[in-house]
């Protein structure tokens, strides 16, 4: 059997953690900070982690990474 591929796209914005949960950047970040409030663009920082729906998504696209 042929191996199954992993989406670039994925496993470039997203890990995996220790615990299993995917770990991904903060939306809403790459343009437009000056209409957006002090307080978005401090809650955004750092990574978070994703909501168990879409941790299933993500996990579909990456096959070897659990």
């Amino acid at each position: 059997m042929p191996k199954m591929k992993t989406k670039s796209s994925a496993k470039k914005r997203f890990k995996i953690t220790a615990s299993g949960r995917v770990k991904a950047g903060q939306a809403g970040k790459r343009h437009g900070m000056i209409k957006r409030s002090k307080k978005f663009i401090r809650d955004a920082r750092g990574t978070t982690v994703l909501c168990k729906a879409d941790e299933n998504i993500v996990k579909t696209y990456m096959p070897y990474s659990r």
